[in-house]
């Protein structure tokens, strides 16, 4: 621990890196993944950069930052490169464990609680698995954890807060490149009424130049782009405007307490983060009060301002593991510095627990994999091999380490047994890959060696016109008029036809059903089936 304590960041760095990038391929691409490839493919292909589009058609929904970092990225890895277009986010990890580690600092003046912040932030579940699951969201968070980090300098200094005052500016702008104003709401608005609430804001008058140019900054930095879209494509801006807001209150509506288990959102440390969150308990037993006080308010802030939306969805808790992480840390703290003294059965069988079952599931794993797997480990066993040796080792020492009430090494290797969840468990996900799954990502090279044209008619989802690597044309137009090919013989690709289109097109075309694409891994009679993940393939020909 002193040795990582002593190049905190580059530790940091180090484990984000061993823990993300070896698999980083393996998890299929998600529907809001695709959705930002396809627009950076089409950056690529048609220099769409500015007036974005995904299969052909505006997509102004989100900012373009991400979707051009991904872009740039794919010059050098490829515009088919998984591992390159997700490369972007795993780095904003890097960065978001960086700046928990340098907030800390500045809250606490204390290089081992902070390090312990920043480990708890890179494995807490969701902040991982945003990458994959919105990566617009770990983008636009962590551009904003950087600008809060300078406006927390600019708060404390009486001199010299030039430099965090045009850093704040801009990052705040770059944030809201990536998804509007989602985290001056979630992240940033909370920070700031904590702030005031715990610390008080000091010498306003003298420094607010300093915040009339952070909002200018901002301004400039973070509503160009949406004024050149406005006024370049000004109904399509205004038609896709009107929807997004319209979905604030109509899409996907759940009540105000729909995010009260937002603390298992950390994984591994939903039970110490529930603990930290009980303030009569923790407040006499941490080391700063006040900065205790302040990420407590910051998390709970956060929860309740995002509960006052009626649109929610797990995924927007993710900029409250932030706090959450420094208010984890707290506790975590504590028992590194009292458990060995600490006599009460309230307090440690929390402990026993928590850090028990994680050293137990580590000990299990072999033989819990191998129930689960032993007919499909064909071509995995190396992996199943090393997963077991390296789990069950840490499990071992995490038991022994409790045992000895050593809770500096229980907590870093519950951090390391994250890592190794995801380093040497992750690629046997694919063990269990159903036999109806069928990938879509040699159709296209397949069809033009036959010299046939793909369309699509109705649906096709975003991950299939992903793997299918190029634009798939409708036939069929949103206000259900058709666009018929001209070509007499082409392909076309459907999620289902209802009777009146079937009909419509047996009276123009000769129809063949050729194939049927299947992304899902999961068998058909499986609960967690999607039916919009799987298409026919057709080729048409005129009569």
């Amino acid at each position: 621990m002193k040795t990582l304590e002593k190049f905190p960041i580059i530790s940091i760095c180090v484990l984000v890196a061993i823990m993300l990038l070896p698999n980083l391929e393996i998890i299929p691409v998600s529907i809001m993944e695709a959705r930002n490839f396809i627009t950076a493919r089409e950056m690529h292909v048609d220099n769409n950069w500015l007036l974005t589009t995904m299969n052909g058609v505006a997509r102004y929904q989100k900012p373009p930052l991400p979707t051009w970092l991904a872009a740039i990225s794919s010059f050098i890895f490829g515009i088919k490169s998984v591992f390159g277009l997700r490369l972007p986010a795993v780095i904003m990890v890097m960065l978001i464990g960086t700046f928990v580690y340098k907030l800390s600092q500045v809250l606490l003046k204390n290089n081992q609680h902070s390090f312990i912040n920043a480990l708890i932030t890179i494995s807490s579940f969701y902040v991982i698995g945003i990458i994959i699951e919105a990566p617009w969201d770990i983008f636009a968070h962590g551009f904003m954890l950087v600008a809060i980090f300078h406006l927390l300098q600019l708060f404390n200094k009486k001199t010299n807060y030039w430099k965090h005052t045009l850093i704040s500016g801009v990052f705040i702008g770059l944030s809201f490149m990536c998804k509007g104003p989602v985290s001056m709401y979630a992240l940033l608005l909370p920070f700031l009424i904590a702030y005031g609430f715990t610390f008080k804001y000091k010498n306003f008058k003298t420094k607010a130049f300093s915040y009339v140019s952070i909002i200018i900054l901002t301004a400039i930095i973070g509503l160009w782009w949406f004024i050149y879209v406005r006024l370049q494509d000004p109904v399509t801006f205004e038609a896709i405007t009107k929807k997004e807001t319209g979905n604030w209150s109509s899409y996907n509506v759940r009540p105000f307490y729909y995010y009260w288990s937002f603390f298992t959102q950390s994984g591994l440390w939903t039970i110490p983060a529930f603990i930290s969150l009980l303030y009569p308990y923790l407040k006499n037993r941490v080391r700063n009060k006040k900065a205790y006080r302040f990420s407590f308010l910051w998390t709970i802030l956060a929860v309740v301002l995002l509960s006052i939306i009626p649109e929610k969805k797990s995924r927007y808790l993710m900029p409250v593991l932030i706090p959450l992480s420094i208010n984890i840390g707290f506790y975590i703290e504590y028992l590194i510095r009292r458990f060995k003294d600490l006599k009460d059965k309230k307090e440690t069988i929390p402990v026993y627990f928590n850090f028990g079952l994680i050293g137990c599931i580590g000990i299990a794993f072999p033989v819990i994999a191998y129930v689960f797997l032993k007919d499909n480990l064909t071509g995995y066993w190396f992996w199943y091999v090393l997963a077991s040796i390296v789990l069950v080792t840490l499990g071992v020492l995490i038991l022994m380490h409790l045992k000895k009430k050593n809770m500096q090494q229980v907590f870093i290797y519950t951090v390391l047994f994250f890592a190794s969840v995801l380093l040497t468990a992750l690629p046997l996900s694919n063990v269990l890959t159903s036999s109806n799954y069928k990938p879509i990502s040699n159709l296209n090279a397949e069809a033009s060696a036959a010299q046939l044209k793909v369309y699509c008619f109705n649906y096709v989802s975003p991950e299939m016109i992903w793997q299918f690597g190029a634009k798939i044309p409708e036939i069929k137009n949103e206000d259900s008029t058709y666009n018929f090919p001209k070509e007499n013989t082409f392909g076309m690709l459907a999620n289902g036809i209802k009777p009146e289109d079937q009909e419509k097109l047996n009276t123009i075309y000769t129809i063949e059903k050729v194939a049927t694409y299947d992304l899902n891994k999961v068998a058909t009679d499986s609960r967690k089936y999607n039916g919009r993940l799987m298409c026919d393939y057709y080729v048409l020909t005129k009569k």
